[in-house]
């Protein structure tokens, strides 16, 4: 007899959300963390008073959390307290100047105006479309399997109106962007999702659009830090059963006649289940934990032929004084120009930018409860290589983050260098040796349209029985949100099939 019903591998919020919704099910389900927290790139940990968050920063996109709470029998407002960030984000441009941008739709279009009146109208015509697909792909296409051709046959045929939006399928970020906007400071203000979603706005698909306009549909920050978010979802899954073991890291995902038989651990452990679910990168549990030799010939030169996504260093900071920033998120930002300019030509020499284009996180605006009274916290994402050519990662790691900081007090935040009681360097090779996310590659997968929907490894293997996917490596992709969605997935179609 088994040892459980499922295995999950990881504790990540795809893993969690997956094994509190199949614990939900009756199902005898233990969850594995290889690391002594849970969580992965969404979760909090404490440096000298100071709370800093990993990866993750905010909240947005609800629907998921709220059907994944709403299953387990409560509500997401019951177990996750959140505080509105209003204004959602502001803009500090190369120039110096700043925008800052309220939720109001209507009043941001009023201050895209006072830069140029024809892309304040542009902005609300570009609202109503994006809005609606994203509202449109959330319901239909974001909670829905894509395990191939048959999936997506449904999905359309169920939301016809998905039509309507094949522009943004078929068009880069970019392009998307440069149809409506045509000031370049305005275009500035609203393309960083084009810059942070792992590829160049000159190559990020165009449906990424929609996430300069998704904080307009509510901003978020979890009081006490992200991790609110995990434990939540651990302390529904308990009431069912579910079990979590921590530093228990998965060696192997045993497998006979393609069939999961469970798992081995580094320690010689073997934990049977007839039911796998992977909330770890596609490629390490293809290739690593299960191996070439139970793959068929197209699996094994399919998995190998996904792009890691790429990396982006933090650097966490406890700060002295308040730093002047007017809101929750504030980005650092360049030209579209200049960050395709860097992916093609910088980036793969393994050079870090020129100038720091930054989402930087002010937690303590939203809740001061992350920080000492009197003290404040900032969580900054840069962009970076995982393999550099000008330093080391691990021996320049300290001397990287006072540049970073030493480049943000001159440009966009003053004082900040003069200000810093504690900091904290999070590079690409902390999170893949913390994380196991290779080359610390945080979305997973890359998330250009090749490797999108049902070109992403399948929710449920196609090329082993009683193994499924969650989190960023399988649909719908990388994100607080998606990941939430792919374990959504995952509970429904072991359900359906097990």
């Amino acid at each position: 007899m088994p040892d459980y019903d499922v295995i999950v591998i990881g504790a990540g919020l795809g893993g969690l959300t997956a094994g509190a919704l199949l614990a939900k099910q009756g199902r005898r389900t233990l969850v594995l963390e290889q690391g002594g927290s849970i969580g992965g790139c969404c979760s909090t940990y404490e440096r000298k008073g100071y709370r800093f968050d990993v990866g993750a920063t905010i909240l947005e996109i609800l629907r998921p959390f709220e059907i994944a709470f709403e299953r387990l029998g409560t509500g997401f407002g019951e177990e996750v307290e959140l505080e509105p960030c209003d204004p959602v984000y502001g803009i500090i441009l190369q120039d110096g100047s700043r925008i800052t941008y309220p939720s109001s739709i209507e009043a941001k279009a009023e201050i895209i105006s006072r830069i140029s009146p024809q892309d304040g109208k542009a902005w609300l015509e570009y609202a109503r479309y994006v809005g609606d697909f994203m509202r449109t792909a959330v319901e239909g296409f974001f909670l829905s399997p894509m395990n191939g051709m048959a999936d997506m046959a449904k999905v359309m045929l169920k939301n016809p109106r998905l039509l309507k939006f094949l522009p943004l399928f078929n068009r880069s970020f970019e392009e998307v962007m440069r149809g409506y906007f045509k000031d370049e400071r305005v275009l500035d203000s609203l393309s960083y999702p084009g810059k942070f979603c792992g590829q160049p706005p000159a190559l990020a698909p165009g449906i990424f659009a929609f996430l300069s306009y998704a904080e307009h549909e509510g901003v978020f920050f979890p009081r006490g830090g992200m991790i609110a978010l995990p434990e939540a979802l651990r302390r529904c899954g308990e009431r069912f059963g579910m079990e979590i073991a921590l530093r228990r890291r998965v060696e192997k995902v045993m497998v006979s006649g393609r069939r999961v038989q469970g798992v081995a651990l580094a320690d010689g452990t073997e934990i049977g289940a007839p039911v796998v679910v992977s909330d770890i990168n596609a490629k390490t549990l293809y290739l690593q934990m299960i191996g070439e030799g139970h793959l068929p010939r197209l699996a094994r030169q399919g998995i190998k032929s996904y792009r890691l996504s790429a990396s982006a260093p933090m650097i966490n900071v406890g700060l002295d004084y308040r730093p002047p920033l007017e809101a929750h998120h504030n980005i650092v930002t360049v030209s579209m120009e200049e960050t395709n300019r860097y992916w093609f030509e910088d980036m793969p020499r393994g050079l870090l930018p020129r100038e720091p284009y930054a989402l930087v996180c002010f937690p303590t605006f939203s809740d001061e409860s992350m920080a000492p009274q009197g003290r404040h916290v900032l969580n900054i994402v840069l962009s970076g290589p995982y393999h550099l050519s000008e330093l080391d990662w691990d021996r320049d790691k300290k001397a990287y983050g006072e540049k970073q900081i030493e480049m943000l007090s001159e440009r966009a935040i003053p004082g900040l260098a003069d200000h810093v009681e504690v900091m904290d360097v999070l590079t690409p090779r902390d999170y893949e040796r913390r994380l196991l996310t290779p080359e610390g590659a945080i979305l997973g997968l890359d998330m250009d349209i090749s490797s999108s929907a049902v070109f992403r490894p399948a929710a449920k293997s196609k090329s082993i029985r009683g193994l499924y996917l969650a989190g960023a490596s399988t649909h719908p992709g990388g994100g607080i949100p998606s990941v939430v969605a792919s374990g959504i997935i995952a509970s429904d179609l072991i359900n359906r099939h097990e």
